[in-house]
């Protein structure tokens, strides 16, 4: 691996959390332990991911916003400690910093209700303006979808009009992002966005119900779909399955990485998607990035809030000489 620089395009939210023995049923009270409050968002979660797992002198970009409330100013000091460049985070005024609800049950699940605040007013013309001045030093685009469509679509175009490699990672599927799929975009979902995009993409497709993931008879089949339109690598996390990669000649499987008891699954699929992108741009071939990221989200479920548990590089390399997928 060398030196590489990773843009990251997404949402940076504060992180509202109360583990609780159970999810609640609507219209039931729940009662678990005290709040806690981490620092979150797809976007930032991601790029916090890269920057542990760069090499020395690899960069990390985020392209964001923030409000002009107390946790706005927090936000960007928290991301500066991890050594990514916010340079290109806005503090907007007159909105709040994005906030996520979040309830973890005692098998470590989560359940998480988005409040968008600035990340909602995130728009196309400022990305535009950022990438502008970041894309030519750029090895690869991570682009997450907690974010206006408008400030996604411009992302993912200006990425491909540049020739420099882009990452979607579709969560959540939000309207038209199945616009996105084309040729050239590496996309990542997880079983549930798998579904969805390819409901989305292909409306005749038979597609299980809304109450289901995709099933590992259906994921072969929906990978496929969604390698015919982008005609690049499908990465879908399996959750404790590990995960699959589709390719020309076929799926791959992944397996999982199991580094301890789960205590919290929030964040899991960040570090997932910060550290596939960080070993792709620094010149890691698919599968050694994939199994890279997934001994990074089995390490990162191991403790309490999104970003608590990401591994450093050191701690990744030394999991991946045990690692037997």
């Amino acid at each position: 691996m060398g030196v590489a620089t990773v843009i990251v395009v997404g949402a940076i939210n504060i992180d509202y959390v109360v583990a609780a023995p159970h999810m609640p049923a609507p219209g039931e009270t729940v009662v678990g332990e005290g709040l806690q409050i981490f620092h979150g968002g797809k976007g930032a979660n991601a790029a916090v991911a890269a920057a542990r797992a760069a090499d020395v002198n690899s960069r990390v970009f985020l392209v964001g916003a923030v409000g002009d409330d107390t946790m706005g100013p927090q936000a960007i000091s928290a991301l500066k400690a991890e050594n990514v460049d916010v340079t290109h985070v806005l503090q907007l005024s007159d909105v709040s910093t994005g906030a996520a609800l979040i309830t973890v049950d005692a098998k470590g699940e989560n359940q998480i209700t988005l409040g968008p605040g600035a990340n909602g007013q995130l728009s196309a013309e400022q990305v535009e303006r950022a990438l502008g001045l970041l894309l030519p030093q750029a090895n690869i685009v991570l682009v997450s979808a907690e974010i206006p469509y408008a400030a996604i679509a411009a992302a993912v175009r200006l990425a491909k009009a540049a020739g420099v490699s882009c990452v979607l990672n579709p969560a959540p599927v939000i309207p038209d992002i199945e616009q996105l799929l084309t040729p050239g975009i590496l996309v990542t979902p997880n079983q549930i966005e798998l579904r969805d995009l390819v409901r989305s993409l292909h409306r005749g497709a038979e597609v299980e119900s809304d109450t289901e993931v995709a099933s590992p008879p259906a994921v072969e089949s929906y990978l496929q779909l969604l390698f015919q339109s982008t005609r690049m690598p499908v990465v879908t996390t399996l959750g404790s399955q590990g995960c699959a990669v589709m390719l020309a000649d076929g799926m791959h499987a992944v397996g999982s990485y199991f580094a301890g008891q789960v205590v919290d699954t929030t964040g899991a699929g960040d570090t997932f998607n910060g550290v596939l992108c960080m070993h792709l741009a620094e010149g890691a071939p698919i599968f050694d990035a994939t199994r890279a990221a997934t001994v990074a989200a089995g390490l990162s479920v191991t403790v309490s809030g999104a970003r608590e548990g990401m591994p450093t590089k050191k701690a990744i390399a030394h999991a991946m000489a045990t690692y037997i997928d």
